[in-house]
Parts: structure tokens; sequence; C-alpha cells
């Protein structure tokens, strides 16, 4: 009895790799689709104005005046007996320095109406917040909600200088 298998050459492939080509292909694509292409953002959207200063692409209009800022600059302040960590320091341009959001916002209301009084327009107005290095959200957050209370329709966020 003559064997033919034995002397034929025998080629070993190894396991089939397309099943699993195929598998990792879908889930490629898979998470292409899912994700997303930009980062989420941690800003609070804003109606930031125009300034001379700055890399904007618009170009200010000569015959619209430039916004004046009112800058508050924001600290934290540690306080260790607190469970959350601490509270803040509002402190700014012709403004007293406060640990409230009630107190910013009157503050505010009262700056309001020395440019108003001064013939200045409430659109001309922009408020500009400068947050600390360790500033809690939370902290920012309320002094962005007595900006906005205090009837100001430009707030801006900016780096401290």
């Amino acid at each position: 009895m003559k064997m033919k298998g034995a002397k034929q050459v025998h080629y070993e492939s190894g396991p089939n790799m397309i099943p699993l080509v195929d598998v990792v292909m879908v889930i490629l694509i898979f998470l292409m689709l899912a994700g997303t292409f930009g980062g989420a953002t941690q800003f609070l959207l804003s109606k930031q104005g125009l300034h001379k200063k700055g890399s904007s692409a618009a170009k200010p209009d000569p015959n619209k005046p430039i916004d004046t800022p009112v800058e508050i600059h924001i600290d934290n302040i540690p306080d260790p007996s607190s469970p959350d960590g601490g509270g803040f320091r509002a402190q700014g341009t012709g403004i007293k320095p406060t640990a409230s959001g009630d107190m910013l916002r009157q503050e505010l209301e009262a700056k309001l109406a020395q440019f108003k009084a001064a013939g200045t327009s409430p659109d001309q107005l922009e408020i500009v917040l400068y947050p600390g290095r360790n500033v809690k959200y939370r902290n920012l957050i309320e002094v962005y909600q007595a900006a906005l209370q205090a009837k100001y329709t430009k707030v801006a966020f900016a780096t401290s200088h």
C-alpha cells in the first residue's frame, strides 16, 4: 500500500489571520467615528469684545468706540476649615476687594451707574476676568454670574498678566 500524502510537500501556513484583521479594522473604524475630533472645552461662552491689542482676525471698526474694560482679578483664599477648600477674593478697577458674589454684584452695579452717569453706553463696557492660578471653577462661575446679574452684556476671560 502506497501513501501519496507522505511524499507530497506539506506547507504549514499557520492560523488564518484574515478574520482577526477584519475585526480589528471594524473596531478601529468604530472608534474613529464614535470619538470626537476636538477636545472638550473648559471655558464659558461669552460675548468677548474687540480690543486694540490681541490676535483677533477681526479689525476694529474706526467708527465704533473701543470697549472700556473693567478688570477683575480673582484669587483663591485657602480655608482649611471649609469642606470645599476655600473661597475667593475678587478685586479690580474701582472695585473693592470682596469674597461674596452678592457683594461683587452690588459693586459692579455701582460701577455701571458711574459709567452711565459719565455718558458711557453699557454696550461699550466689558468685564474682563483674570482668574488666578488655583481658582476653583465654582468660584469663577460665581464671579461670572455676578457680572451677568449686574447687567453687563460683555464678559470675557483672560490670563493673568
